[in-house]
């Protein structure tokens, strides 16, 4: 099993979005959810700790775009290392590679749907729009801009139209609780989206003039 203390070094802890400090709070609602659900702990914690293990960073778009695959990548050497049995590792390999919202692998499994869930949440409540708003930055784009209704309606920036952190969250974040699998992210999330709706809506607010 892959420990906290091996798995630090696959990651940058300064980073506000994917690092370090992002994999503990996935790793440990991964085990409250997983251990409610009574789902395979150790394939969950290997996932959790091995998910954003590479390729994250929006510095690399090419990479981004294709992370849960170079990270599941990454996760077959590390566990074919180990000696974990295939079965095992194919189980693992199949919750990093569908964790992502973006990604085209959906998950099958409960200790997939429970990543995908635990990874989720993070986006959402105070952490959420941290993590938004450092992303964006990384990203070298706004905190806000204003969506084209072409955006509102499609999800699809209008050329030139920037992505701003505000439309991240009309695009992704207000509709993470649909897409979650299990009960009780559903009830965390609850409590998560009050807060983040009233972040939002106040920063739209307060950049109109309107507060």
């Amino acid at each position: 099993m892959p420990t906290i203390d091996q798995a630090r070094a696959w990651y940058d802890e300064a980073d506000p979005v994917h690092g370090f400090d992002h994999v503990l709070r996935v790793l440990r609602m991964a085990e409250q959810i997983g251990s409610s659900l009574d789902a395979d702990l150790d394939i969950l914690r290997a996932a959790a700790l091995l998910h954003d293990a590479a390729s994250a960073h929006p510095a690399d778009p090419e990479g981004r775009e294709q992370h849960e695959k170079r990270s599941a990548q990454f996760a077959r050497q590390v566990l074919e290392a180990e000696g974990w049995e295939q079965e095992q590792i194919n189980a693992v390999l199949h919750c990093i590679r569908a964790h992502r919202f973006r990604g085209s692998e959906q998950p099958q499994s409960l200790e997939a749907r429970i990543l995908f869930d635990a990874d989720k949440l993070d986006v959402l409540g105070a952490f959420g729009i941290a993590r938004t708003i450092g992303f964006a930055i990384q990203a070298g784009q706004p905190v806000y801009a204003s969506p084209s209704e072409h955006f509102r309606a499609t999800g699809e920036g209008e050329q030139g139209e920037p992505h701003s952190a505000y439309h991240e969250y009309l695009f992704k974040l207000r509709n993470v609780r649909e897409r979650l699998h299990t009960d009780p992210a559903h009830e965390i999330a609850e409590k998560r989206i009050e807060l983040m709706d009233r972040f939002f809506d106040a920063l739209a607010m307060e950049e109109t003039g309107q507060a």
